[in-house]
């Protein structure tokens, strides 16, 4: 095979493998929730069937002082939508029937004792200067 017909070949196979990617993707939304941002795609097996990836992402530092994103990922099928929904309203309603009075300011959230003080952890706290604002 001569260096032509390899680049040709290399080529053809990139433009399929984008097409590929291309067709996967079929629908995204992005939710930033503090600092954890929700990503919610819609993509398609290679015989077009629809399904659902939710991804939690948090940016998290090394001890060098190097970020990182940490991510978690859940696949979502069809069959599955309909249990996921009722257990997902389910449980977003007991909690909304179980809270305790709220004084607190709207959008101030209690973090788990152990991410404030990242007690059991080796990583840095995630301290978000763009918060800070001017002054």
């Amino acid at each position: 095979m001569n260096e032509e017909n390899g680049a040709k070949r290399s080529e053809a196979s990139e433009r399929d493998e984008s097409q590929m990617h291309e067709r996967e993707e079929v629908y995204t939304k992005v939710v930033r929730a503090g600092n954890r941002t929700y990503f919610f795609d819609v993509k398609a097996t290679r015989k077009n069937d629809l399904y659902l990836t939710i991804t939690e992402s948090k940016k998290r530092f090394n001890k060098d002082g190097k970020f990182f994103y940490e991510k978690h990922k859940i696949f979502l099928y069809k069959e599955d939508f309909e249990k996921f929904l009722n257990g997902f309203e389910d449980a977003v309603t007991f909690i909304k029937n179980n809270l305790p009075e709220q004084t607190d300011e709207p959008g101030d959230k209690e973090m788990p004792e152990s991410e404030v003080s990242g007690e059991g952890t080796n990583e840095f706290i995630n301290v978000e200067f763009e918060d800070l604002g001017d002054k």
